[in-house]
């Protein structure tokens, strides 16, 4: 599982004025914390809490780090994903063993290496998420299928036509307004609170896929 510390460092080291305190990446408790992926509406921003209203019906509350980094989730396509993109997309495995892609992520080149790796995720049973390099892209009437590449090993993965295809771009906390949809990776410490160094929303009707 890649550790929550190790993605806000990339994102502090990609946007120069939303630096998270070296703190995070070095507190003990924090990055021994349980990951917990919050997804759902904006209630309130006062400052550092932030209140999500989750999937499941429940208002949920994070605390943020200061100079957590914003991102705007916006929209993307096909077109955008070829050799040499970096991109997370989240999978389910076919009864070929070949892999379906659920969603993608395109990063820009300041966030390559973000979260790179093939690990669990929860977008369903058994899903996982691969961050990688694309090595090959082959189009196709159903969609593309492509080879993408992390250090030490390789995937190919289809992905099909109707699959949502977004990018992340920096912006400001002033953006997180009520109503706003986003998704924002967490962990939970000891004492049960979620903390984040991180706020994803989506932008322009887009609604955050991963």
């Amino acid at each position: 599982m890649i550790r929550l510390s190790y993605v806000y460092g990339r994102l502090a080291s990609a946007f120069g004025a939303l630096v998270i305190p070296m703190a995070l990446a070095c507190a003990p408790a924090y990055a021994d914390g349980t990951p917990v992926r919050v997804r759902g509406s904006v209630v309130s921003l006062d400052g550092s809490k932030l209140v999500v209203h989750a999937k499941d019906g429940k208002d949920v509350t994070v605390s943020l780090k200061d100079k957590y980094a914003v991102l705007a989730v916006v929209k993307s396509s096909m077109a955008d994903i070829k050799q040499g993109t970096f991109i997370g997309t989240a999978t389910v495995a076919q009864p070929d063993g070949s892999l379906r892609a659920l969603e993608v992520v395109v990063f820009p080149d300041s966030l390559r290496g973000f979260g790179e790796g093939h690990y669990p995720w929860d977008l369903g049973p058994l899903s996982m998420m691969t961050n990688a390099t694309v090595a090959n892209a082959v189009k196709s009437v159903e969609g593309q299928t492509v080879t993408a590449t992390y250090k030490g090993g390789e995937k190919k993965i289809d992905i099909p036509a109707n699959v949502p295809i977004v990018a992340v771009v920096p912006a400001d906390k002033g953006d997180i307004t009520p109503g706003a949809i986003v998704f924002v990776p967490t962990e939970k410490q000891a004492d049960g609170t979620l903390v984040s160094g991180a706020v994803l929303f989506g932008k322009d009707g887009v609604i955050p896929p991963m």
